[in-house]
């Protein structure tokens, strides 16, 4: 496995789908199969489609930012920074496996809206 090139094609994935082409984030990294673990998500490549085109139609000034990116063996987790409007702010943190040719093949994710308030002052990046 090439860590570096699966950290870079998860973040270019998921930065195409979320900006609003989903089809051409499929086409380039997605595998023969996609498994998908978000409940909000229907499974399949299909699923994954019809969800970040209804977020497009429906959020065309959201934003995200890539705050971390760690690989291991067949996995890329992603720590990002999603901004929506009326400045709703989310922390997200994603995992993908790649499959032997080096394709996207499952995703994992946790989604949590940053609080206006915290108990600490420490981030959530």
């Amino acid at each position: 496995m090439n860590l570096e090139l699966n950290k870079q094609n998860a973040i270019a994935f998921y930065r195409m789908a979320y900006e609003g082409d989903p089809v051409k984030a499929v086409e380039q990294y997605v595998g023969k199969e996609y498994i998908q673990h978000n409940p909000d998500v229907a499974n399949g490549t299909q699923g994954f489609i019809d969800y970040f085109e209804r977020m497009q139609k429906e959020y065309p000034d959201k934003s995200i930012a890539f705050v971390r990116c760690i690989a291991e063996g067949d996995l890329v987790a992603l720590h990002t920074h999603q901004t929506w409007p009326g400045d709703d702010q989310f922390v997200t943190m994603d995992f993908f496996r790649f499959d032997e040719q080096g394709k996207i093949c499952e995703h994992w994710d946790a989604i949590q809206q940053i609080p206006k308030e915290s108990a600490n002052a420490n981030s959530m990046f």
